[in-house]
């Protein structure tokens, strides 16, 4: 039987071997079935991740909208001489960092981020659209797989216990691709408003 080398000199034979050493804390990788790929479920230390039920589902995209206007806030507050952001991105970006009606970051209840949303709408539609672009890497087609969500993903889990049950209902056809229409969908961007022309 061959084994399933991860580290350097550190090599598992079986899939239990592999939850063990995870449950010991000396990894952050989740096993599979023989014969699969290994998937980063997240980083940092083992714990038990909750289920998620439906009404936290519903909360998701409320407090990840946000967080993603948040951080394209962030980082264009932070390019001055960095190039963090494209000149495009920028215009984009400045737009919504003059708006008086921003909801500044911090923490918010869902009734506020709710409210928000339909109070300053246009105001999020941006930052989905370039997260998405962020994401659609390898190779930049349109769709997002398993692993061009993983850098997302990955950070968010021990954080956001919904986050891998939001990203499989976002595949609303259920093909293992996350198309831009799904994507917008799943953060409430209507249908009228998705345009490829903002992933820049």
């Amino acid at each position: 039987m061959t084994g399933l080398k991860l580290l350097p000199g550190l090599t598992f034979d079986t899939d239990a071997c592999l939850d063990y050493q995870c449950k010991k804390g000396k990894c952050a990788l989740e096993g599979t079935k023989k014969g699969h790929k290994l998937h980063l479920d997240y980083v940092g230390p083992c714990k038990f991740i909750e289920p998620c039920v439906d009404a936290e589902l519903l909360e998701f995209p409320l407090r990840m909208r946000d967080w993603l206007k948040n951080v394209l806030v962030t980082l264009y507050e932070r390019d001055m001489d960095n190039n963090l952001l494209t000149e495009k991105q920028k215009l984009r970006v400045k737009k919504i960092y003059e708006n008086e009606k921003r909801l500044q970051a911090g923490e918010h209840s869902l009734d506020l981020l709710a409210h928000d949303f339909k109070k300053n709408y246009n105001m999020y539609i941006f930052p989905v659209h370039w997260q998405f672009g962020q994401l659609d890497q390898h190779p930049a087609d349109g769709y997002l797989t398993h692993s061009e969500l993983s850098p997302l993903r990955a950070p968010l889990i021990p954080m956001e216990h919904c986050t891998t049950r939001f990203f499989e209902e976002c595949d609303a056809d259920s093909d293992n691709y996350i198309a831009l229409e799904e994507w917008a969908a799943c953060f409430g961007v209507k249908e009228q408003d998705i345009d490829k022309e903002l992933i820049i």
